[in-house]
């Protein structure tokens, strides 16, 4: 559609000082000639096709020059993209495949080991092969992410947000509870793709090391141009200082979310309360 517009302001531009001439040489030859004399006739042409400029050429030029920014966007858009699915493609051809290869030697190891008997080598196998399935449910989600990542500019942002919910819900079966008002014209566009991975981020870590059974999700505006977001889960938290929640949990997605939040000057906080973790992003106080 935008590139069928460009085309028509294009024509335009052309068209329009071409007819203006016109028009105006047909009126005077039709009508003005007893009035105005031929000389001033000539004057007033190009005074004529400088007013039509100035008042309508410009315009269509302004929305050329935002069409232009658009289009600009949009093959950015599909490059980046393409350069998501390359990577995609990349970690499945690689590391996915490299880690069910791992998985099944493993598990011919430990059948063909002779002292399988032994609690101690048990034990060993077990917790190698909960790593290889933690790793590679790892690289699975970050392909999933590369491959369907939000696009805050294909659908409204209320139903990315639902979408990711109740995939999450269906994926895990902890429910969650959305409640979101937050506006979409409070954020970028940046931001809304960040804001995304922050909340499926924040889902994950509930998911995987809090043993939660609950999430509640809301976003809202603030006072002044402002906005919040709040990720609440019943799991069982973290076990000691939240400054140290990355070595306690065993997971990064906390320390992820934080160092997204300060490269986009959010504001980050995260707290226990009535058995619940609560963990918060936003740009204005979050009291």
């Amino acid at each position: 559609m935008n590139h069928i517009l460009y085309k028509h302001l294009k024509s335009l531009i052309l068209i329009i000082p071409t007819l203006t001439i016109g028009l105006w040489e047909y009126i005077r030859h039709s009508f003005l000639l007893p009035y105005i004399s031929m000389e001033l006739g000539n004057w007033l042409a190009p005074l004529l096709v400088f007013f039509v400029t100035m008042t309508l050429l410009r315009h269509l030029f302004s929305m050329i020059e935002e069409l232009q920014e658009e289009l600009q966007k949009e093959k950015a858009v599909k490059a980046a993209l393409e350069e998501r699915e390359k990577i995609a493609q990349e970690l499945h051809d690689g590391i996915a495949q490299s880690l069910f290869l791992l998985s099944v030697r493993v598990n011919r190891l430990e059948q063909n080991e002779t002292n399988v008997q032994s609690e101690e080598v048990k034990s060993a196998y077990h917790g190698l092969r909960k790593t290889i399935h933690e790793v590679n449910d790892y690289v699975r989600q970050a392909i999933a992410g590369l491959r369907y990542p939000v696009n805050p500019a294909s659908k409204p942002w209320l139903e990315s947000v639902q979408h990711l919910s109740e995939e999450f819900q269906q994926d895990t079966g902890i429910s969650v509870h959305l409640d979101w008002t937050l506006s979409e014209n409070r954020i970028s566009m940046k931001e809304k793709v960040e804001l995304y991975s922050t909340i499926r981020e924040a889902m994950i870590n509930a998911y995987k090391h809090a043993g939660a059974s609950n999430l509640w999700i809301r976003g809202e505006d603030r006072e002044q141009n402002g906005w919040q977001c709040v990720i609440r889960d019943d799991g069982r938290g973290f076990a000691s200082d939240v400054g140290k929640e990355t070595e306690t949990t065993g997971g990064f997605g906390l320390l992820m979310i934080r160092e997204r939040a300060a490269a986009l000057n959010w504001r980050f906080g995260i707290n226990r309360e009535l058995e619940q973790t609560i963990v918060k992003v936003g740009k204005e106080d979050l009291s």
